[in-house]
């Protein structure tokens, strides 16, 4: 079996100045004459001798002339001493902070490989604090917690902040590992046409291109499952200038409702600017305008207006043949008539098997 070693983090911290002392016996000189010939304050000796003050580099230097010992002796054990006094500070905050673990989703952060569970509750609040990018707790309430009020679309992100703040999370980690050129609105408008050519073609087909035209235009497409408690179905916002994230779950499952919230998100990144968070869970929308301008915006470009006569057409009587043939002369998926007309009133009993359900690999 092999052998599993560990890098050596004794839990004490042995200040510079007991070497300091030790050198001092040995060479029979007083704390008082090391101070004369340093050119120091004998308070100050004693102050690093007892570890309450540190060895600055210019200490360091001058312990050399006097002492012997190099000035990057001196300095690499002051570092020592610093680096272990703030190894133990660290190690009991994260003690104290374990309490958090219960407030956000640790299992589905293991079992979705962010983090590697343990059994020590202080190592998961050091890999939850890792995952979030921030030093502490108080930063992680600032950080991804706080600006929840700041999100715009349905009331998920503030009935559940964290569930949505950790699903966000993983959309930022994702879309780090999507190479995406500098964003380009020009190049973006081509990209949803190219896609939107290609949506009536296989799952697979579409789901490809909407990750390669967006990443060559400067927006990430990533699809992170959603989080219990975190009912979300799509989100968007920018990573920096250049890079917008757009992130989709299938909360809805069936292929119009995730062909409409990509849509949807698109519209966010055109048309209302670099500074919110779009965060959609299909309930009401408190900035109606905007939210109402991407509903338009999907609708058309899913089915254009030329078509609603064809649609009303459909409503009083239709049969399969009727959707999928008008499907096809659109050029979308049956399903995506299907759910248009049954938001014009026709039965949700109609026609739901031509609503193609979407799962998770």
């Amino acid at each position: 079996m092999a052998a599993t070693t560990h890098a050596f983090q004794p839990d004490y911290a042995v200040p510079p100045g007991d070497t300091l002392r030790e050198l001092l016996e040995e060479r029979g000189m007083a704390q008082a004459d090391l101070a004369i010939r340093t050119d120091m304050a004998e308070k100050t000796i004693s102050q690093i001798i007892s570890g309450d003050a540190p060895i600055t580099l210019e200490t360091a230097r001058r312990l050399e002339l006097v002492l012997g010992a190099s000035a990057s002796f001196w300095n690499n054990r002051e570092l020592a001493y610093r680096e272990s006094l703030a190894r133990r500070h660290a190690s009991s905050r994260l003690a104290a902070d374990v309490e958090w673990l219960k407030e956000i989703p640790w299992k589905e952060l293991v079992a979705r490989g962010y983090v590697e569970d343990s059994a020590d509750k202080s190592v998961r609040v050091r890999q939850a604090l890792q995952f979030f990018r921030v030093s502490s707790v108080a930063a992680w309430r600032e950080a991804h917690v706080k600006p929840t009020v700041h999100f715009r679309g349905g009331s998920v992100a503030k009935k559940h902040p964290v569930a949505v703040a950790t699903w966000l999370r993983m959309g930022e980690i994702e879309a780090q590992r999507v190479d995406c050129e500098p964003y380009d609105e020009k190049k973006f408008r081509v990209a949803i046409g190219q896609i939107r050519r290609v949506i009536d073609q296989p799952v697979k087909v579409w789901h490809q291109a909407m990750i390669e035209q967006c990443r060559s235009a400067g927006v990430a497409v990533v699809f992170v499952k959603e989080i219990p408690g975190a009912s979300v179905s799509g989100a968007t916002r920018w990573a920096c200038k250049d890079e917008a994230i757009l992130q989709l779950s299938l909360k809805f499952k069936k292929v119009d409702q995730v062909l409409f919230s990509f849509f949807h998100e698109a519209a966010h990144i055109l048309k209302h600017g670099k500074k919110q968070v779009f965060v959609e869970d299909g309930e009401s929308a408190e900035n109606a305008r905007a939210e109402q301008e991407a509903d338009e915006f999907a609708r058309y470009i899913l089915i254009p207006p030329r078509f609603d006569p064809e649609l009303a057409a459909l409503l009083p009587h239709c049969s399969k043949a009727d959707v999928v043939g008008l499907a096809k002369r659109i050029g979308v998926p049956p399903g995506v008539v299907v759910g248009r007309c049954h938001r014009m009133g026709m039965s949700h009993r109609l026609f739901q098997g031509l609503r193609t359900v979407l799962q998770w690999e």
